[in-house]
């Protein structure tokens, strides 16, 4: 391969680096960041509410229809469903990876359509939602009372009115989740009362129908002469417990008429009662925000910070903001490590070629091969989709290893003309790439072959570590680029013989640490080759330690633990807890303050926040969770406050 042209023309070859460069640091400020890449498939929610309904009822009148409809959907791979007993039904279904969640979630609203007709008129009446499900949980903060002035319920609609608006309004936001209900009118009907008027619950249902509501009134001087038309206003939907209670609802035989305030106690309190929500003991609503697909992580995060102390700073007396649990927290300090290591990794590679080069004009040019194929790879990055995580980056770190290679073949192939009587530069960088030029080809093809297929994988696995894969294989692709490229159009500029016109070795510092060098290497070397000249000789002592070998590493490899991603210490946990079934909210709520003076006893533990009425599994009476916001690591430095013993001492309490 005659790569002249690129010798010839050192400018065109470094604009084509300075290019690859540029568009690397423009892709990089525009690439999102995440712990890790996305592998959760498409997966579809859907929601129905029976109101009053037990969850065998649900099964039975909501989740098997839908289910029956919706099952075969295009590209479906399996479906999940829970009812509860406070009416609620949630369907989960999930796609093969790389499917379309657009389309997907058109396709299960046609079939959700088809079986609303076989749904409860409770259920059609409020509604069966349909909605992309955002698996990425991005922030959880709590909104509480230190000095217990509100209740939950005032916290929880202060969350859905002030803080939801906005945070929503943010374009890496996905969904927003209060863990708590909203404002509602309760009307609590008085048995005796009811049932000295022969009235049933019905009756109250049917009248709110017809009274409360908002209608279309018309106008009055449509058609007719005069000079103004009259807009008609009816006084609609009803908002104070006092403009219900003087609903009429039925008349008397005596002509009087039976308001509802007669027959019932209206009041303005929760939704529902089946959740309770404290923090530290006190009073608290918290909210779970959820990232959209393909959003910036770090930058959603902050944006959302923002909001939360421009908002705070209009919070009234005796309510405070506290941050349960923030993806950036460790995703900064885990990026700070890693881009440590990688500035650790370029400075330790680059010291190691000096002392093997000898020659800073020969370490130069390796180390600009380094930025070119990391910082040229955030491009393609760009291009194809991925992110900035700490599996790519971990990519980008064990590639300058190898991207450093191709430079320092063409940079050693100049120098071994140099010692073989090469005076001119740019002959010797000429000759040199005609014998190694195959050789970086083929060795880069070889690299690329083993890499890109881990891009193949199927299932989550595949997904997760399609990025690492390609990331590495791109780089020694622009490695191999630029060394075709730049690193010939370098040398040729740069590097000079060791010797004189006339034959003598230049004294300099290069020149003496050079034969100093070569001196102890070629001491190291002979040492090797008597150790080696030794195996030989006793063949049995290599075969004995090479048995030896495999059959450790086959106990090593049984025996080692083995998992997706190495658990890792991000700050928070969350407890899951389950009573049995039928447990009240009361037990419940006894249970989970037993727990909380056990929790609370464990150093490390900054705040202690629990839900009583909803878990990971789903909502009920018997259920609860508890989120852990630990102390920042500098704090935890003792025994026992590492996040997977505080997990473990978690668990043994709750059990």
């Amino acid at each position: 391969m005659n790569l002249r042209f690129f010798i010839d023309r050192p400018v065109f070859s470094g604009v084509i680096s300075v290019v690859i460069v540029l568009m690397g640091f423009i892709a990089l400020s525009n690439l999102p960041v995440e712990q890790y890449p996305d592998i959760a498939p498409p997966t579809i929610q859907v929601f129905a509410n029976y109101p009053g309904a037990n969850a065998e009822t649900v099964q039975k009148s909501v989740v098997v229809p839908l289910e029956e409809s919706i099952n075969g959907v295009e590209d479906m791979t399996y479906i999940t469903s829970t009812a509860s007993n406070n009416g609620d039904a949630m369907i989960n279904v999930y796609f093969k990876q790389g499917s379309n969640a657009d389309m997907a979630a058109v396709n299960v609203q046609n079939r959700v359509s088809k079986a609303t007709g076989q749904l409860p008129a409770e259920v059609t009446q409020v509604g069966v939602t349909t909605s992309k499900r955002q698996t990425s949980m991005l922030q959880i903060f709590s909104l509480y009372s230190p000095d217990g002035s509100y209740d939950e319920n005032f916290l929880s609609n202060y969350i859905s009115i002030n803080l939801k608006p906005e945070i929503l309004r943010i374009s890496g936001v996905g969904e927003l989740m209060v863990m708590g209900g909203d404002y509602s009118m309760r009307i609590w009907m008085k048995p005796d009362k009811m049932a000295q008027y022969g009235l049933i619950p019905s009756d109250i249902t049917a009248m709110l129908e017809r009274q409360n509501i908002e209608a279309a009134t018309g106008a009055f001087g449509e058609n007719h002469d005069n000079a103004y038309q009259y807009t008609m206003k009816y006084r609609g939907r009803y908002s104070t417990p006092e403009e219900f209670g003087e609903l009429v609802v039925r008349s008397l035989p005596s002509g009087e008429v039976l308001r509802l305030n007669e027959v019932a106690d209206v009041e303005l309190g929760d939704e529902a009662y089946n959740y309770s929500t404290e923090m530290n003991g006190h009073p608290a609503a918290m909210a779970m925000i959820y990232q959209k697909a393909g959003s910036n992580a770090s930058e959603t995060i902050n944006e959302i910070d923002a909001v939360l102390d421009e908002l705070g700073k209009d919070l009234p007396k005796g309510l405070e903001f506290v941050t349960l649990n923030d993806t950036n927290i460790f995703l900064k300090a885990s990026i700070k490590v890693v881009l440590k290591t990688l500035l650790e990794a370029i400075l330790l590679v680059v010291l190691v070629v000096y002392v093997f080069l000898h020659d800073i004009r020969s370490t130069l040019i390796p180390t600009i091969g380094i930025v070119v194929s990391i910082v040229g790879t955030f491009a393609f990055m760009a291009v194809v989709g991925f992110s900035v995580n700490l599996i790519t980056l971990f990519a980008l770190v064990l590639a300058i290893g190898t991207v450093v290679d191709d430079a320092i073949i063409v940079v050693e192939a100049v120098q071994a003309r140099f010692d073989i009587g090469y005076r001119s530069s740019y002959m010797a960088t000429n000759d040199a790439m005609r014998s190694v030029a195959s050789a970086i080809l083929t060795s880069t093809l070889i690299f690329m072959a083993v890499f890109i297929p881990v891009s193949m994988m199927g299932g989550t696995s595949g997904e997760f570590y399609k990025q690492f894969g390609i990331t590495m294989a791109v780089a020694v692709g622009i490695s191999a680029i630029n060394a075709f490229t730049l690193s010939p159009a370098l040398c040729a500029l740069l590097l000079h013989p060791y010797k004189d016109e006339q034959g003598n070795t230049k004294n300099n510092f290069a020149a003496r640490f050079r034969t100093a060098f070569n001196a102890a290497f070629d001491a190291i070397t002979s040492r090797y080759m008597r150790s080696v000249l030794f195996l030989v000789k006793r063949k049995w002592l290599m075969w004995g330690t090479l048995a030896v070998s495999m059959i450790l590493l086959v106990f090593l490899v049984r025996t080692t633990k083995t998992g997706l991603v190495p658990d890792e210490d991000t700050g928070s946990v969350m407890i899951s807890m389950n009573a049995k079934p039928g447990t009240s909210m009361a037990e419940n709520r006894r249970i989970m303050q037993e727990v909380n003076r056990n929790i609370n006893r464990i150093s490390g533990i900054d705040y202690n926040a629990n839900i009583v009425g909803y878990s990971f599994s789903g909502a009920g009476s018997s259920m609860g969770m508890s989120f852990l916001s630990l102390k920042h690591w500098d704090e935890r430095k003792g025994k026992g406050l590492k996040q997977h013993t505080i997990e473990n001492i978690s668990f043994f309490i709750v059990e």
